[in-house]
Parts: structure tokens; C-alpha cells; sequence
């Protein structure tokens, strides 16, 4: 067997694994799952996927709700050499015939109580087998509790695939964003070696798996490290509570520490054996990373990554924190801001467009090579869609995605801008700025704002609070208040959904 052959992302998991005996998941009824109970669970899962007939490169596509099966049908998959394929478990039933028919699975596993509904659209799409799995029941664990407890992880190269993660598609058809063994493993080890992960570590683990964030860096990261985690089926606040004073880490969304921040308990002494607090895939209020600071002693790190790329920069974990930043490009990952028009880097503070280059980077577009082609610079560089800029001490500040920029009278107005200037009024629980259609300036600034208590400022207030230290044309035109912004599953705020409510604002204008 060559070296470069060897490269199976899970093979690599495995090499790390010195004590069979050792902890992985510490269930929430006291009971440990073992290293060397995922081995052999893996192994049933990987033995059940090769009689289904899956093959080296197969894809397996698997919308269920999150469970200890489900992460050890992910090994499983991937030691088969299987495409691991993971779907958001709120997508309907539209969605999933897209979802089906681009990616073509041999395997689809669902929810025992969502056969029957799927069964036309998986016959129809000529999906070769649908089973269920469901927290050690369903078709596939059945099958798995009788399969063999050993497997040859079949030999895969750096570059084969290893997972499809489809992005959201909230500008248009979702792309599957091609994984190789390489880009997972090689940004876990990385991660693990820069968020000083060591066999001691214990990680809150409250995220879904459909998500990079859940599946990949928390899940991957733990397991290369040969740590151990506290395992949620999601996050409920008074577990998560009771969680910290056996935990030594957490990977959440900013909502999380939000949720963490409402409740009277959260203070030093609880998190006293805890030693790092990180937030990602969604901005970080700069108020909510200020309060946790001050409420706890920990300040929480930010990162910055993507479905196609994992993580790419993060905020030190020796060193400033900066609320706002994500930090710095992480080892091995080249970053660059450039001008949209012209491709070329833009000078420190002026905004432009990351673009990323590195081993974390994805292989394209499943079914999209002229896509893929026109998301690459030339010279490998990815252009991400995110518009940053960085400080004259090189942190990295997102400012908004691409999709997001506001153009009014011409002029470009970043949302991330706006909404930290919101952010810092006293009374603001949180915000979203967006750009709705305006006769005269084409976009009209508006900004959606939660209150965080009765004696939070009106909308007139807020207008001239910002208008004494912000240029006239970034000052939000209207302000409306809400009970809570709308978000998905990992935290984000669906600035779509709120620009197709608020389309109408200045119709009359």
C-alpha cells in the first residue's frame, strides 16, 4: 500500500485512535461510547453500504434528525469509499427531488416515519435503495446489528471525494460543493493542532451534522484529536448548562451564546473548567462577545469558514480576540481582498472580496464546471462571495456577502456596518439591515431591529443616533421592530426572507 493511497480520511481517524477504551461520546444518561465502539459501528455501517452496492465514489444521501447512528453512518460511509451526503432535515419534499436527481444517490436514508412519503419520489428518481435510520432504529441500524464488526477501509487518494454539501441556494439553484478526503482531514488536523485540542479535551457538542460546522470541524476535529464530547441531539439551554462544568470546550452559533446570556446561572464558577468558547457560521454580535466576556472571564474565539471551504481564518487562541474580527488567515490558507472589477488586492481598511486559496479549498461544483470555473481566479484563488476588509493590525472583519451589498444613490452601504452601529445602542438585543427597492435611490437602507428590553430606543431615535456619526446615505430610511429575526438552523439570519417581506416598504415612496 503506497503512502498517498492510504490517505482515506477515516484511516486517518483510526491512526490516531492509541486506547480502543477511550471515551468518544458521553451520553446524556451517563453511558459512554468508546473509540472502540465506533469502530466497530462504522464497520456494520460500511458492510451494509457495500451489500446495498455502493462502490468507491457512490454517493449515499441522508436526511435524518441527529443521532449517534447517524455520525457513525457517516465513518461508515466514508470507509466504504462512499460519498457522504448530508440534507438539512427541514428541506421538503421539492427541494429533495432536486437534491436527488442532480446528485444521482445509489442509497437514500431517511426517517422511519418519512418512508412511505418518499418512497414515488425515490422510485421515480431511480434511487436504488431507501432505508431509515432513527437513534439506533430503522432499516439500515437492523441491517447494521447483524452486518460483521470489522472492515478493511477501502484505500481512497487525497483528492477522491469524500462528501456533498449542497449550499443554500437562496440565490438561485443550489451547488453541491465537491469534498475530497484531503480538504476535510487536512483542515480538521490543522484546526485541531491551532485550538490546542489534546485527548483531554471534552467538546459540547449541540450542533446538527448536515452542517460542515457540526459534521466536519467539531465531529472531525474531536476524533483526530482522540478527545472526547458531550453529544446533543440539539441545543436546549438547561442541558447545555448543566453540560459546562464537564466540558472543556464548545463550538456553537452566535445564537447559542445568546441563549447562554439569558439565563441567570451563566457565570464564572460555572464555566470554570472550560478553556475555550468558539462561534462561527454566522456573524457574532460584537454586545453578545462584550457581555460573555464579562459575565464569564472567556472571551469567545471567532472564526470564519464555508460550506466549500471549511474554516479559513480564525481569531487567535494566544492573543487578542477582537469582537467584530475573525482574526487571521489560518496556517497553511492564503487569503486575499481584491477589487471586484479588476481582481486585484485592495489596500488595508478598503473593502473588497475574500478570495481563498489552499487544501481546504473544494474541488467545484458537482455538475458545474462552468460554474466552478467561474467561482476560480487563474491562479487558484476561490472567490467567495464574501466582502471583508482588513485593520491595520491584519484582522479580518467580514462585512457582508456579496448578495447583501446595498446600493443606494449609488453609493455602497455594507449591512455589517450598519448593524454594529445598531448593535451598540443600548437597548438593542439584535439586528439585520437589508436593501429593499426605493424609486428614487434604488435601494432604500431598512433596518429590522429586536428589542432588548421596554426601554429600548424608537426608530427616530435610532435614525439620529447613527445620523451624528455616520454618513447620510448608510442611515437607515426606515427602522420597524420585531419580535425575533428570522434564522435557519445554524444561526443565520434569512435576509431573503426578510427582504421579500419588507419589498413593498417604499413602494409609495
Amino acid at each position: 500500500m503506497t503512502e498517498q493511497a492510504a490517505t482515506n480520511l477515516f484511516s486517518r481517524i483510526s491512526a490516531t485512535i492509541s486506547d480502543p477504551q477511550a471515551p468518544l461520546i458521553h451520553q446524556s444518561d451517563g453511558t459512554i461510547i468508546t473509540y472502540g465502539d465506533m469502530l466497530k459501528r462504522s464497520a456494520q455501517f460500511a458492510n451494509v453500504l457495500v451489500g446495498l452496492g455502493v462502490q468507491p465514489g457512490d454517493r449515499v444521501a441522508v436526511q435524518v434528525e441527529k443521532s449517534i447512528d447517524a455520525l457513525f453512518l457517516y465513518l461508515g460511509c466514508v470507509r466504504a469509499g462512499g460519498v457522504f451526503l448530508p440534507l438539512n432535515t427541514g428541506y421538503r419534499d421539492k427541494e429533495l427531488a432536486y437534491f436527488i436527481g442532480d446528485a444521482t444517490p445509489r442509497v437514500f436514508v431517511c426517517s422511519p416515519d418519512r418512508k412511505i412519503a418518499l418512497d414515488e419520489l425515490i422510485r421515480t428518481n431511480n434511487v436504488a435503495h431507501l432505508e431509515t435510520l432513527a437513534d439506533g432504529a430503522g432499516s439500515l441500524a437492523d441491517k447494521a446489528d447483524e452486518a460483521d464488526t470489522t472492515f478493511s477501509t477501502i484505500e481512497r487518494r487525497d483528492d477522491d471525494l469524500a462528501a456533498i454539501l449542497y449550499t443554500s441556494g437562496t440565490t438561485g439553484r443550489s451547488k453541491g460543493a465537491m469534498l475530497s478526503h484531503d480538504n476535510l482531514a487536512s483542515n480538521s488536523l490543522m484546526l485541531s493542532d491551532y485550538w490546542q485540542f489534546t485527548k483531554k479535551d471534552v467538546l459540547i457538542h449541540a450542533l446538527p451534522i448536515f452542517h460542515t460546522h457540526g459534521l466536519f470541524v467539531a465531529s472531525n476535529i474531536t476524533m483526530l484529536a482522540g478527545a472526547s464530547m458531550i453529544f446533543h441531539k440539539s441545543f436546549n439551554l438547561d442541558d447545555v448548562l448543566a453540560a459546562l462544568p464537564r466540558a472543556t470546550a464548545m463550538m456553537g452559533v452566535p445564537t447559542f451564546y445568546v441563549r447562554l446570556l439569558s439565563s441567570p446561572d451563566l457565570d464564572h464558577d460555572l464555566v470554570r473548567h472550560m478553556r475555550l468558547f468558539i462561534s462561527g457560521s454566522a456573524p457574532l454580535s460584537p454586545e453578545v462577545h462584550k457581555e460573555f466576556e464579562k459575565r464569564t472571564g472567556h472571551t469567545i474565539l471567532e472564526r470564519y469558514g464555508m460550506t466549500e471551504t471549511n474554516m479559513n481564518t480564525s481569531n487567535p487562541y494566544d492573543g487578542e480576540r477582537r469582537p467584530g474580527t475573525v482574526g487571521f488567515a489560518l496556517p497553511g490558507v492564503e487569503v486575499r481582498i481584491c477589487d471586484q472589477a479588476t481582481g486585484k488586492p485592495v489596500k488595508n481598511g478598503d473593502v473588497g472580496m475574500l478570495e481563498i486559496r489552499g487544501p481546504n479549498v473544494f474541488k467545484g461544483y458537482w455538475q458545474m464546471p462552468e460554474k466552478t470555473a467561474e467561482e476560480f481566479r487563474d491562479d487558484g484563488f476561490f472567490i467567495s462571495g464574501d466582502l471583508a476588509r482588513v485593520d491595520e493590525d491584519g484582522y479580518i472583519a467580514i462585512v457582508g456577502r456579496d448578495k447583501d451589498l446595498i446600493i443606494s444613490g449609488g453609493f455602497n452601504v455594507y449591512p455589517a456596518e450598519v448593524e454594529n452601529a445598531i448593535d451598540a445602542i443600548d437597548g438593542i438585543a439584535e439586528v439585520a439591515v437589508i436593501g429593499v427597492p426605493h424609486a428614487d435611490f434604488g435601494e432604500g437602507v431598512t433596518a429590522i431591529v429586536v428589542a432588548a428590553n421596554d426601554n429600548a430606543p424608537d426608530a427616530d431615535e435610532i435614525i439620529r443616533h447613527l445620523s451624528a456619526d455616520m454618513a447620510k446615505y448608510k442611515v437607515p430610511k426606515k427602522v420597524f421592530f420585531t419580535d425575533a429575526l428570522p434564522r435557519n438552523k445554524m444561526g443565520k439570519i434569512q435576509k431573503n426572507q426578510l427582504r421579500e417581506e419588507y419589498r413593498n416598504t417604499y413602494v409609495d415612496s
